[in-house]
């Protein structure tokens, strides 16, 4: 990313917060602050960036935005008041304010969908055009544009304000905004479908959001340890894939590619949650994580620990996707046949039970328990369901090694 377009993510938020704060009026802010930052991304890079590029966005967006409004008949006599007032009336006091924590949890609204957060908070948040995030998530332009405009249309009838949301509502809004950042990270790290394995435009504008949200939250513990999952699982990025793209699981990767910075601070992120917060479920994830990390070869890693944090895990925050994981960990303790078992209860969970992930578990775990022919039969299972390019060859691959040593 080139100097202008980390600098317009970065300012992105504020200059949405200060017009929305100074205006109202979400859904047309948001679109003007959109056409300040085309602006800006065609004119800085031959013209140069601005002595106060934060100021420049904001006058922009504004006559933007007061253009707009002008042409409202009803609006007409309000707008003109507000259009009236020199630049240095309108933002003398609200540029120095930050509105990036009110801004996402306005994004993360109960009234919108978790789609519908995810992209609004990439465009509004985030900076990115409505052809970018319809581009990550593989969806043509014109689905994505009614998506975003929904979730405006969904917030304004909601009666949402631009302001921090009563104090009873602020931690399970909280757990919305954490949640959104955790999907958009999850999305890029393994793309649910396309040619490439990793989207990393994606992760790294997920790593930037919650690294912005732990610097307004610092002491937030649920915070942090999201952040150190993003820090941790991203180390291993350069490991993941072969020269051809291919995928490489985790107990074949070479760990001397891995990210060593990357790994140091989350460490020390999540040792400082856990040692100063109440327990959360990121937290959790961070420290398996760690323990992984930690691990100088694959048969080093300290599966007792990941078993316990997992069942830990498991009490916290209870979903299909930790029981996946709790019976790789089990099968690495107690045997592969401890965790067949395990995974035999979610052949009844709709939410698993034709997910390609549940027949990729169960397919490693018979091959580790030496039954090649049902585990080969399960990896081709699998890669037919997955709609990821990378994970189909993957899993074919399996079941044609296994091919050769079924009878």
């Amino acid at each position: 990313m080139s100097p202008p377009e980390d600098l317009l993510r970065q300012l992105a938020p504020q200059v949405l917060g200060a017009v929305v704060r100074r205006y109202g009026h979400f859904d047309s802010a948001e679109d003007a602050v959109q056409e300040a930052l085309l602006a800006a991304a065609m004119q800085w890079p031959e013209q140069g960036v601005p002595a106060d590029p934060k100021a420049w966005l904001i006058t922009v967006a504004a006559r933007r935005l007061t253009d707009q409004l002008r042409s409202d008949s009803a609006r007409q006599r309000r707008e003109d008041s507000v259009a009236a007032m020199s630049p240095a009336e309108q933002y003398a006091e609200p540029v120095a304010e930050d509105d990036t924590l009110t801004l996402l949890l306005l994004c993360c609204h109960p009234a919108l969908s978790a789609p519908s957060q995810v992209a609004l908070t990439l465009r509004a948040v985030g900076g990115l055009g409505t052809k970018e995030i319809a581009r990550a998530f593989l969806v043509p332009e014109s689905t994505m544009a009614q998506r975003i405009s929904r979730a405006k249309s969904a917030i304004k009838a909601a009666g949402a304000r631009f302001a921090p949301p009563p104090e009873q509502e602020r931690g399970q809004r909280l757990v919305a905004v954490l949640h959104v950042l955790y999907l958009i990270f999850n999305e890029g790290y393994t793309a649910s479908s396309g040619p490439q394995l990793q989207r990393t435009d994606l992760t790294g504008e997920a790593i930037r959001l919650t690294r912005e949200l732990h610097r307004l939250l610092p002491k937030d513990g649920e915070v942090t340890g999201l952040l150190a999952l993003m820090l941790l699982t991203d180390s291993r990025r350069a490991a993941r894939t072969r020269p051809d793209g291919g995928l490489v699981p985790l107990d074949e990767q070479d760990r001397t590619l891995w990210n060593r910075p990357l790994i140091e601070e989350g460490v020390a992120l999540i040792t400082e949650a856990l040692t100063g917060s109440a327990l959360g479920p990121y937290q959790v994830q961070a420290a398996i994580s760690a323990v992984h990390a930690e691990a100088v070869r694959a048969q080093d890693t300290d599966w007792p620990q990941i078993l316990a944090l997992y069942r830990l895990l498991e009490r916290m925050a209870p979903n299909p996707v930790v029981t996946l994981n709790l019976a790789v960990a089990l099968a690495m303790v107690d045997g592969p046949r401890a965790g067949l078992d395990l995974l035999a209860g979610l052949d009844s969970d709709r939410r698993t039970a034709a997910h390609h992930r549940l027949a990729a578990v169960r397919a490693h775990l018979l091959e580790l328990a030496g039954e090649h022919a049902d585990a080969r039969e399960a990896y081709l299972l699998a890669a037919s369901r997955t709609t990821s390019g990378p994970e189909q060859r993957y899993l074919a691959e399996r079941a044609a090694r296994l091919a050769t040593r079924t009878p």
